[in-house]
């Protein structure tokens, strides 16, 4: 009698009554995932009647109960025995059956089974067991669900909130469960992820998390949770806690100008030592201009590009887009025509690295500002512009570059496949020369342009 998961009876000694009767679980494991399933009380049994490695209940004759020094009253009778066995039987078949109506092209979990099993949805308040580690479990589970469909590093997230909710659970010796979250833990936690600390090489300690990076793994909890309530029933009193994010509403955005992108396309990167470089370049500004991610370019291939366009589903949304190639695009298509793909994509690593030293090269050395709060401690550090540019600063270069050369901002949207404003708003730099030249548009040339500090190699 074969199901997909794995099926053990577990008798449980630490329920049992006053007269030694221990009611028995049925233990569901699919995928390192486990859900139990509580036999009615009318199927208990003495742990003496229970063969563990049979998983059966026996019958004790009179020759083993007196080695036992108990009395016949205390265990099963062989109908009993029986009785149980029967019933053990008939939930095996009935597991098999539910798990083979399951459709086949759908991934169910124990918690499915176990569902349909009860014929009612199951309470982690109110259920049998919650191991210590069920929902690091879930976790992984989420994790695997998820990977298809999710671009690789997406989910990083998840591992880190893992590793965070470990480290508090061994920490303060509170079980992390379903049933235990709600609001009170969720200011425990944050507390203690405010306590983390780091040590440098020269001793000295500090705030290892910004509040930033707190409120994204405190929202990541209550996605996660969202997630898990769609098989699990537990309190949503959680959902009172309020994730502080006013320090993520003024982020820097890293974004080259217009005129830092024209000094990057224009440098002279043909010597031998440097195609890599020059290739590298090629692509960064392929993204300026079209306002892809890296994992867009890294997948595009040539049935992708339809004339003065580029047709395809995006890898992180799966958004149908439709792009129209600007000039620079397609000097930089034509260039690479040669080749299997269309562009020559590296690992994106690699790409950074080689692209901050290009950046370097072309005297993208403006002093940048990053702020961050690691609780109400403010740490303020400056970085030259090319320490902080990286592959995905492309997509952020569309859209300032655009919107400085004056396209509107529902096209640039429509064009980088932004849905809304909240979501744009965190790649549109509104640069000194955007600003000046929509108050000469309205005023009049009342205003000197700056003089660029950018060289040409």
């Amino acid at each position: 009698m074969e199901t997909n998961g794995t099926i053990r009876i577990i008798p449980r000694k630490d329920k049992a009554d006053e007269n030694g009767q221990c009611p028995l679980d049925l233990i569901y494991q699919l995928r390192s995932l486990k859900s139990s399933y509580r036999l009615d009380k009318k199927y208990r049994l003495p742990k003496e009647n229970w063969d563990a490695n049979n998983q059966r209940a026996i019958f004790l004759d009179k020759k083993a109960i007196r080695k036992l020094s108990m009395t016949a009253l205390e265990f099963l009778m062989e109908k009993e025995a029986n009785d149980i066995n029967n019933e053990l039987t008939r939930l095996k078949e009935e597991v098999k059956r539910i798990e083979r109506e399951f459709p086949a092209d759908k991934q169910y979990s124990t918690l499915d089974v176990i569902k349909e099993l009860q014929n009612e949805k199951p309470s982690v308040q109110n259920s049998n067991i919650e191991r210590s580690d069920f929902l690091f479990d879930f976790i992984d589970q989420y994790i695997k669900d998820n990977s298809a469909s999710r671009v690789k590093g997406s989910l990083s997230v998840y591992k880190s909130l893992k590793s965070h909710l470990q480290g508090y659970q061994s920490e303060t010796r509170k079980k992390v469960t379903f049933s235990k979250i709600d609001r009170a833990f969720f200011q425990s936690f944050q507390n203690y992820l405010f306590g983390l600390t780091k040590t440098d090489s020269e001793g000295n300690t500090s705030k290892a998390l910004n509040n930033i990076t707190i409120a994204k793994q405190l929202s990541t909890l209550k996605t996660f949770l969202t997630y898990a309530r769609q098989d699990i029933e537990f309190s949503d009193k959680y959902r009172t806690f309020k994730i502080n994010r006013k320090d993520s509403k003024d982020l820097e955005i890293i974004a080259l100008t217009s005129a830092e992108y024209t000094t990057l396309l224009n440098m002279n990167l043909t010597m031998p030592a440097l195609s890599s470089w020059e290739r590298v370049r090629d692509v960064f500004c392929f993204s300026c201009n079209t306002g892809l991610r890296y994992s867009d370019l890294k997948q595009l291939r040539r049935e992708h590009i339809q004339g003065d366009w580029i047709d395809f589903s995006a890898i992180k949304t799966g958004h149908k887009s439709r792009i129209p190639l600007t000039p620079d695009a397609k000097k930089i298509l034509a260039k690479y025509q040669n080749e299997k793909r269309p562009l020559p994509v590296i690992s994106n690593q690699k790409s950074n690295d080689h692209l901050r030293k290009i950046c370097e090269l072309a005297g993208i050395n403006t002093s940048v500002e990053i702020v961050r709060k690691y609780g109400n401690e403010r740490r303020s550090t400056f970085y030259p512009k090319y320490e902080l540019i990286s592959m995905h600063c492309g997509r952020k270069s569309f859209a300032t570059i655009s919107a400085e050369r004056g396209m509107k901002a529902e096209v640039i949207m429509k064009i980088g496949g932004w849905t809304d404003w909240k979501s744009f708003k965190r790649y549109l730099n509104v640069t000194d020369e955007t600003m000046m030249k929509a108050v000469n548009d309205t005023y009049g040339p009342t205003l000197s342009k700056s003089k660029s500090r950018l060289k040409a190699v």
